[in-house]
């Protein structure tokens, strides 16, 4: 099936997904949420892809649903509804849960569910043109989907006011409350994200999946002795792998490891 929704870029070891709705502001339909999906899927199988970044094209990174096909889900049954909301819930997922590091570049409004792509993503860099809200109230709904993904990323004190409200967020303020890791002028956007994607080459695959799943083992959880067990299986495997013995010996050496190209 040809892709519609979505265009894909490689440049070496890092794969760009453009989300390409410039006229619906990269609103999101069940075709982009399934494309998202099968993209998500296939370069994180891919063995050539160290890198994931999700951007949109032209002014907006995502203005969120797509308010006709959400008008079409509220004329629908029960069970159509609880098949779309589990579609894009699968999506944010899929892309949360990526093995490979994934950056959200957002050039401008990220509404609703783009706010949740964003935080969705390991790392998320904005132009100081960028807004962010939630701003599901104002249609008499919830961010329920993107929840998740929000709240590890801005706690739920700060989820309290923005859900509720659906204030718009500028860039300093969404970096402020930890929904951004950086933000940059329009004109430096491109190249923040080539200098996080290039930090991210030189890290072990394998290890940087395992850190993944670290934080999701670790976080919110009590520091007992089972968790302090658990680093410690978790760290004694990761150094028995061909990788770590790489990565130490050519530090050892002098020289970069084989996962960095030439």
């Amino acid at each position: 099936m040809p892709i519609q929704a979505l265009q894909i870029e490689l440049s070496g070891p890092v794969a760009t997904i453009w989300m390409n709705r410039p006229d619906q502001h990269n609103a999101f339909d069940e075709t982009l949420i399934a494309e998202l999906t099968a993209a998500c899927l296939a370069l994180d199988e891919d063995q050539d892809v160290r890198v994931v970044i999700l951007a949109g094209r032209g002014k907006s990174f995502s203005a969120g649903a797509d308010l006709n096909w959400m008008k079409r889900a509220a004329n629908n049954g029960l069970a159509d509804n609880l098949d779309d909301a589990r579609a894009l819930a699968h999506m944010l997922r899929t892309l949360a849960e990526m093995r490979k590091p994934t950056i959200a570049r957002v050039q401008g409004a990220a509404l609703g569910g783009g706010m949740g792509l964003a935080a969705a993503c390991d790392i998320a860099v904005a132009s100081t043109k960028a807004v962010f809200a939630t701003s599901e109230v104002r249609f008499g709904i919830i961010p329920s989907a993107i929840s998740p993904y929000v709240l590890r990323a801005i706690g739920a004190r700060q989820a309290g006011r923005y859900f509720q409200s659906a204030e718009r967020i500028d860039a300093q303020r969404a970096r402020d409350i930890g929904l951004v890791h950086e933000t940059v002028e329009a004109e430096q956007l491109d190249a923040k994200v080539q200098e996080i994607a290039a930090a991210l080459l030189q890290g072990g695959p394998l290890a940087q999946a395992a850190a993944k799943d670290l934080i999701r083992a670790v976080a919110g959880q009590p520091i007992n002795q089972t968790l302090v067990e658990e680093t410690a299986h978790r760290i004694a495997h990761l150094r028995a792998t061909p990788e770590a013995r790489e990565g130490i010996a050519a530090f050892l050496d002098k020289r970069s490891p084989s996962w960095i190209g030439e």
